[in-house]
């Protein structure tokens, strides 16, 4: 695999039982890239190991007078330092290229899990974790899969270095294959107390990322509760924190690299020491004792990688462990697709669960007391709830025998809370859509001149409201205006079966009245379920009804079950028990009902509902 060749048309299945298998399939999967780095690092690493020894030929030619041994080591030289130039060159393309690939591959399967989830991905993981899996992680794993190979041709290196000096001299060869296993092992003790600092470190600027995330992402409330100091100072501390773990952290990776500086200083003082001994015996040649200096001096270099993989490791598994946990996360029903072929099934929806039936073609409008239940049950009609349960029905089809891509073609699932991307209003809007919905009618129908109007004005270099920009997750607008562009894009899918999860809980009455009234035309002969406990909307509907205790409780039109059903009154008008008895009394069905009373709360509502209807 190639940078250019990328995405991957199928990144594979990770092993994500824990971060050091996931590290290994990663490794599994880039072998060929693996092999490529290693010949290149051998062919480089032995390229520059053997400069010494070239060196030391040509000072024993020299001692000796030798114009052909010079000419040799002038050859040895030349093609030293060839094969050094192009492997340099090409381990470094093809460990930027493992690197990448790495980085992508785990980017592709995070993208992959979040889709499937969905939004129930942020209920089981903080949000920050998953930007920081997605980002920073990212980049630590691909480092250790990339270094790992560059760490195997270096240890391999130093093999073939000690046993050809061993061979070369077997004096002083001896020192050296004994000493630089001592060297590569010295800062062994070391290494896990600087894994914990990392580790360390890593969890709390995980923490600071995720504080950071929740404040951008509720500056807006924050700002008009006045906690923009309180939580400036939760961030100051965190960022405090994370400052001092990596200072603790880099503590000890400096003094590992003082170590990996020190003794091989101490080896080549050893050596130095014992060769001249030796050279003065005459056991040893001066082209010999300058070879083997030089290699020590050389070997240096190879032996850095040790403490690269060492830190690569040390960082890389805290992100491994993070990725592989956000990976392992399954959805709570598999619609894995047991019914084979493309077709997108039609019909009643309906949930064995709470007997919730939404008929074709029609709108009908769910009332629930709970909100956290009205969105748990939203979820189940899309067919991927946070939790297990009876498969929903549709056509007489359970979602969960569909195909992901299928069920979520027929059923299109709005939060309450929609998110906005960054971009322009046109990428916005550029979803998967049916053609039958104009963006213009869709946008019409959200009553969403206004927000258009603000969109050109704040907008420099935009006279098309289609070309304005949306700031990140539409900060810029307020939360009428972000709910109703949600709106709008939900209604250009045109799916077949679309559930709106309070759409209009941050607009004003007026403005709900149109989008009742624009939403009820536009999907016209398709189904619709809107989640509400707006009278507004729930006047338009088809058919309303009401959940009670996680199962229907009532059934019929909304002026019928505001006048009949206790239950239903009490959540659509927030009526309270004195209220309830007033009116119970002013219908004559207490003790006292022939007593005058005032008007009850109802009759208000019906009245008010009436006006703002007749204005809109």
């Amino acid at each position: 695999m190639q940078i250019q060749d990328l995405p991957y048309p199928d990144p594979g299945v990770p092993d994500a039982r824990s971060g050091p298998r996931f590290l290994w399939w990663l490794f599994r999967n880039q072998l060929d890239g693996q092999l490529k780095a290693l010949a290149w690092g051998l062919l480089h690493f032995l390229s520059v190991s053997a400069l010494p020894f070239c060196v030391g030929v040509a000072v024993q030619a020299v001692v000796d007078r030798s114009g052909r041994q010079l000419a040799l080591a002038g050859g040895l030289l030349a093609l030293c330092c060839a094969g050094n130039a192009i492997g340099e060159t090409f381990l470094h393309r093809t460990a930027v290229t493992n690197w990448i690939t790495a980085a992508a591959r785990v980017q592709q399967v995070l993208a992959r899990k979040t889709a499937q989830l969905g939004s129930a991905l942020t209920r089981r993981v903080a949000a920050g974790e998953v930007v920081a899996v997605s980002t920073g992680d990212v980049e630590k794993i691909g480092w250790f899969v990339e270094a790992w190979s560059r760490f195997t041709a270096a240890a391999v290196t130093i093999v073939v270095v000690c046993v050809g000096l061993v061979v070369y001299q077997p004096e002083l060869g001896t020192v050296v294959a004994v000493g630089l296993p001592v060297l590569a092992i010295a800062v062994l003790p070391l290494l896990p107390r600087a894994t914990r600092r990392a580790d360390v470190q890593r969890e709390k600027a995980g923490r600071a990322t995720e504080l950071a995330s929740d404040t951008v992402a509720g500056l807006r409330v924050l700002r008009g509760i006045g906690g923009e100091e309180l939580f400036l100072d939760r961030y100051r501390s965190a960022s405090q924190e994370v400052r001092h773990a990596a200072v603790r952290s880099a503590r000890m990776w400096s003094l590992i690299s003082a170590l990996q500086v020190l003794m091989p200083g101490l080896l080549l003082i050893a050596v130095v020491w014992y060769g001249v001994h030796l050279a003065r015996r005459g056991q040893v040649s001066i082209g010999e004792l300058v070879t083997v200096y030089s290699s020590i001096m050389i070997l240096t270099y190879p032996l850095r990688h040790f403490e690269e993989i060492a830190m690569a490791y040390s960082f890389s598994r805290p992100s491994a462990r993070r990725a592989a946990r956000v990976l392992s996360l399954e959805r709570a029903t598999d619609t894995g697709g047991s019914r084979d072929g493309s077709e997108v099934p039609s019909g009643d929806l309906y949930d064995p669960a709470t007997g919730l039936l939404a008929p074709t073609g029609r709108l009908t409008a769910v009332v629930c007391g709970d909100p956290d239940a009205a969105g748990r049950l939203a979820e189940r009609l899309g067919g991927h709830p946070s939790e297990e349960s009876t498969s929903v029905l549709l056509g007489g089809i359970p979602l969960d025998e569909l195909p992901l891509d299928n069920a979520r073609t027929a059923v299109l699932v709005q939060d309450k809370d929609p998110v906005l991307l960054s971009g322009t209003l046109r990428e916005l809007l550029d979803v998967p859509r049916s053609g039958d919905v104009r963006p213009e009618d869709a946008l019409a129908a959200a009553q969403c001149e206004d927000v258009l109007a603000a969109l050109v004005q704040g907008s420099l270099d935009a006279d098309d409201p289609m070309d304005a920009r949306i700031t990140e997750r539409g900060r810029s607008l307020s939360g009428g205006q972000r709910q109703r562009l949600a709106l709008a894009r939900s209604l250009i899918t045109d799916p077949g079966v679309l559930v709106l999860d309070e759409p209009t809980s941050a607009v004003d009455s007026h403005t709900e009245a149109r989008i009742a009234h624009g939403v009820r035309e536009l999907r016209a002969g398709r189904t619709t379920v809107v989640f509400t406990s707006s009278p507004l909307l729930l006047d338009r509907a088809d058919r309303v009804v009401l959940i009670h205790d996680g199962e229907v409780a009532a059934v019929g039109l909304h002026r019928e079950l505001v006048h009949a059903e206790p239950r239903y009154r009490a959540v659509v008008t927030r009526e309270t028990e004195e209220e309830a008895a007033e009116t119970k009394t002013a219908r004559g069905d207490g003790p006292t009902g022939n007593q005058p009373v005032k008007a009850s709360s109802l009759e208000e509502v019906l009245k008010e509902l009436e006006e703002i209807e007749e204005s809109a």
